[in-house]
């Protein structure tokens, strides 16, 4: 254990006069530091991610549910906050990451999109967030010892239960087997007319011809299906609880099962024959993320819970079938075990960082998948060639 955290664990007897927020791990670890954004407790998988910018979309990624985000990147809340960079298709995607961690305290918004303040955002979404700690020690305790459940509290008068802290922290129950799907992804099927952002416009519509493309929705980011209608496919949203029957009578002429938080096996307890029949019945599919590690299950392969996962901006991934190297955002804390994958099943991305599998696809049937988020926001576009090949491939069909 650093001896910057070993340090505070010492003083965590007794808060000190000037904190105003604290976060427990479970090994009983307590770090103090100023709060921001939303009071209370919350209850989570503490992780880190090395983007630089795009913090609000970071939170704002279903993803991200039931998880507390640590950022690398010292300085948060410079942007602002605006309804642009909003990633939640619907009311109940808005459940996304529950607390924050920061090294240095927000700083006011200095940039010409800005709407409103970051504090104001994270009181408003209900995030948590702790400030002035040193982050850097808790991203090496995560790299060595892995990700670890935590508590975060802020408390403006600076009283808090530390036992009860560190007891939320240790009680809370592992992100391997949480199902945490359901309680992010549409409810209803919906039309999605939204396409990419164009200076000085802003989002632009989508196309009302083209292919349709069902997203079967485990908390599908926004900008997913932006990308989908600027490669020129009509998008419709559907449930990720939708049966087969219910997607085939859409008629689509592809399926992309989307992203999502949560561990995929317990997902895929009521979503795997689904995807199954699409499959089945030749749909084109895509998977992203989430969806990636569900296609794999789907086809008889195995998933494995990761030590620190894979949350950044700056990932790089090696496309086997080009040989380019695709730097991406990635946010997931499970991982395709690639040995496990099915005899025709081909590898066709792998990441630089840890060698781990980021995407496959069959050889005999149209289905392939990637692990990392090919829409960015935040993050590089160099993977945005994933939507416009699977959309150009079904305007083919």
């Amino acid at each position: 254990m650093p001896d910057t955290i070993k340090n505070q664990v010492k003083a965590a007897t007794e808060a000190p006069d000037w904190a105003t927020a604290a976060l427990a791990l479970a090994d009983g670890t307590v770090l103090f530091g100023r709060g921001a954004g939303a009071s209370g407790t919350a209850v989570g998988e503490l992780c880190f991610n090395t983007a630089m910018t795009g913090h609000q979309e970071i939170l704002a990624d279903p993803s991200y549910a039931g998880q507390i985000v640590c950022f690398t990147f010292p300085h948060v809340g410079n942007t602002g906050a605006n309804a642009d960079d909003e990633e939640a298709v619907g009311e109940r995607a808005r459940r996304a990451a529950v607390g924050m961690v920061a090294r240095a305290e927000l700083t006011p918004p200095a940039n010409w999109r800005a709407e409103g303040s970051f504090q104001e955002w994270l009181a408003a979404r209900n995030i948590v967030a702790i400030t002035g700690v040193d982050t850097r020690a808790i991203t090496r305790r995560i790299r060595d010892h892995g990700m670890v459940m935590a508590a975060v509290q802020h408390a403006a008068d600076g009283r808090f239960d530390l036992d009860a802290l560190k007891a939320a922290a240790a009680d809370a129950p592992s992100m391997e087997g949480a199902e945490l799907a359901g309680a992010v992804a549409s409810e209803t099927a919906s039309d999605w007319r939204e396409s990419g952002w164009a200076w000085p416009s802003g989002y632009e519509t989508g196309p009302e011809d083209g292919p349709l493309v069902v997203v079967l929705d485990y908390g599908v980011k926004a900008n997913i299906l932006r990308r989908l209608a600027a490669a020129g496919a009509r998008v419709k949203v559907a449930p990720g609880r939708s049966s087969t029957e219910d997607v085939l009578a859409l008629k689509p002429a592809g399926v992309l099962v989307s992203n999502g938080p949560g561990d995929p096996a317990a997902t895929g307890a009521y979503a795997l024959d689904t995807i199954r029949g699409v499959i089945d019945a030749g749909v084109p599919t895509l998977g992203i993320c989430l969806g990636h590690q569900m296609l794999a299950l789907a086809l008889g392969g195995k998933t494995v819970k990761m030590d620190q996962g894979h949350h950044g901006a700056n990932h790089p991934v090696k496309n086997l079938r080009t040989g380019q190297v695709e730097i991406v955002s990635m946010n997931h804390g499970f991982a395709v075990d690639r040995d496990s994958l099915p005899e025709g099943a081909v590898e066709t991305h792998v990441s630089l960082f840890d060698g781990t599998n980021c995407g496959f696809a069959l050889t005999d049937r149209p289905v392939s998948a990637v692990q990392h988020h090919p829409e960015a926001s935040p993050g590089p576009q160099d993977s945005f060639n994933v939507f416009e090949t699977f959309v150009a491939t079904l305007a083919d069909r």
